[in-house]
């Protein structure tokens, strides 16, 4: 290790690796020795820069300060069979899938809501599943300030979540739309996603929720450090490509009004308030893909409900909701 430079490892080279790989550059991570692992060696190519990727193996490790898993939701990830390797031999292991998010022992990080929890790992640190990550950097703020005693989350999920066959699948079912064409499309999703909305994103799980959607209870509850916050989920996959929207409906314990609230979100770590709906003003996906940033809008009462309020929150899902956190987490535990 270079002096105040850090050996990097970067495991997997789907969407979330090769954003990983971008996001380092991009904020200028202290790296002396970068190296990149995947199930089989070749060369790939982000941003014009070529990168030589590694077959993995436990002793590739040796060496190596940090090591970034980039995770795969929804199946064992790389981190399950080599992360207390990597951890052997010195590194800290950050993991971007799901598999050790909920053990005790393990934390689970956001930088701008509990980064004071890095300081218990024992050498793996656990990143958020996107739709957790950009909801909690919204509501969090609210949180410290009003109390939040019940919370209801409608989620509109991008295809790029899924992954890049999912995003495929997208792609090409438009090209076959547009070509008037009767190819037959490879999936990535249970369903055909252009011009298509479906209410399934994960495996259907306890009380018919699908897993995705218990992710946003349980991981908010250990993030907050919270558990008696009441949070039910509907998570939606939609025909966009990249960045996820949210729509959320906050009661709080104590009464805030959405001035208050925009107010305290315009100064929020971050945070970006697009909030001027009178000039067709409020946060979209195509606005947010490449931005580190959780956007909110659409800041406004229940007019029923005295401390009831609605949220409308978007975020890059492969940035902030994967790779960009897992960095900031990185930058914290340089500090």
């Amino acid at each position: 290790m270079q002096k105040n430079k850090y050996n990097v490892a970067v495991v997997g080279v789907g969407a979330v690796g090769e954003e990983m790989l971008r996001v380092l550059a991009q904020r200028k991570f202290p790296v002396g020795n970068l190296r990149v692992f995947a199930r089989s060696a070749r060369e790939i190519n982000v941003d014009n820069k070529k990168y030589s990727v590694e077959a993995i193996s436990n002793d590739a490790f040796a060496g190596i300060n940090i090591a970034l898993f980039a995770g795969t939701e929804g199946e064992k990830g790389a981190a399950v069979t080599y992360g207390s390797e990597a951890v052997k031999r010195g590194a800290v292991v950050i993991d971007n899938g799901r598999d050790f998010r909920m053990d005790p022992n393990v934390p689970l990080i956001v930088p701008e809501v509990n980064a004071q929890e890095i300081k218990k790992h024992k050498g793996i640190i656990a990143n958020p599943n996107c739709t957790t990550i950009q909801f909690v950097v919204a509501i969090n703020p609210i949180y410290k300030k009003a109390g939040i005693d019940r919370l209801i989350l409608c989620s509109y999920q991008a295809a790029s979540g899924a992954g890049r066959s999912a995003v495929e699948q997208l792609q090409n079912e438009y090209r076959v739309w547009a070509n008037g064409s009767q190819e037959e499309v490879p999936k990535g999703l249970p369903q055909k996603i252009a011009f298509n909305v479906f209410p399934q994103v994960g495996s259907f799980a306890q009380d018919d929720y699908t897993e995705e959607e218990w992710k946003t209870v349980h991981e908010a509850h250990k993030i907050l450090g919270d558990d008696k916050i009441k949070i039910s989920s509907t998570t939606v996959r939609v025909s966009v490509k990249t960045g996820h929207s949210q729509a959320i409906y906050l009661e709080t314990k104590k009464h805030i009004s959405p001035e208050a609230v925009k107010d305290i979100l315009s100064k929020a770590p971050g945070v970006k308030l697009v909030d001027d709906p009178k000039n067709n003003l409020y946060p979209m996906p195509l606005d947010v893909e490449g931005r580190d940033e959780v956007f909110v809008g659409r800041v406004r009462r229940d007019p029923f409900v005295k401390n009831g309020l609605w949220l409308w929150v978007v975020a890059d899902n492969l940035r902030k909701g994967a790779a960009t956190n897992a960095v900031q987490i990185a930058e914290e535990l340089i500090k």
